[in-house]
């Protein structure tokens, strides 16, 4: 069983996965108390699926792009527990994960976050062998700054301001805008992907994972 936290931004969420089973997903708001919530979840999660801590094998946490502080905070969680527990730990960029969450298409994919002061992380993901894979840098725009990016039919998802959407929807003929519902990054899709990597042996050093870090001085994104 894999546990995998993203602790990104201030929406919070973790989820328990084994093989081709999501055994517990769970995304909630955080409003910057990711520090006092996040082990009480994890404990909640495995009582609540009746699993003890000695059935997880495997740790993944999504590592950035994201708010310093609420990134420390998952990734600290993490490697404690895979050092006191000599456990294996995958990390993934958390726009990745996004990615792997939207349908397959012919389309270029923007996914994005908030980076704080009324701006964005994003980058752009095309299909490759049936798999969104990066295809630029990093970006910390404002949704103003991006719309003007987009000249073609594109797909774009994330965590959007009503602002943003607004902004996003006006250029109708080319931003193909997921739904609200769509744009929830999935703890449970960080657990298959980093399932996905374990079993073909690529796990992380926790001792020298690091974060993906924005530049931006607001301590926890919202």
């Amino acid at each position: 069983m894999i546990l995998a936290i993203d602790s990104s931004t201030a929406w919070l969420g973790l989820s328990l996965y084994e093989e081709s089973a999501v055994l517990y997903e769970h995304v909630w708001k955080t409003h910057r108390r990711h520090t006092v919530e996040l082990a009480p979840a994890v404990e909640k999660a495995l009582h609540d699926c009746d699993l003890t801590f000695e059935q997880i094998k495997v740790l993944a946490v999504a590592k950035g792009p994201g708010s310093f502080t609420s990134l420390r905070i998952g990734l600290v969680f993490i490697k404690g527990l895979a050092l006191a527990c000599h456990l294996p730990v995958i990390g993934l960029p958390t726009l990745d994960i996004l990615a792997y969450s939207q349908p397959i298409r012919d389309l270029p994919l923007i996914c994005a976050l908030q980076a704080g002061r009324a701006k964005l992380a994003a980058a752009t993901y095309i299909n490759v062998d049936n798999h969104w894979k990066c295809d630029t840098p990093l970006q910390v725009l404002t949704a103003k700054e991006l719309v003007l990016q987009i000249n073609t039919p594109t797909l774009v998802c994330g965590e959007f301001s009503e602002e943003d959407r607004r902004t996003l929807t006006r250029k109708w003929k080319s931003v193909i805008l997921a739904s609200a519902a769509n744009c929830v990054r999935r703890p449970s899709c960080l657990a298959e992907l980093a399932w996905k990597l374990w079993k073909e042996g690529k796990v992380d050093d926790p001792v020298i994972m690091t974060p993906i870090y924005l530049h931006t001085a607001d301590p926890i994104l919202s």
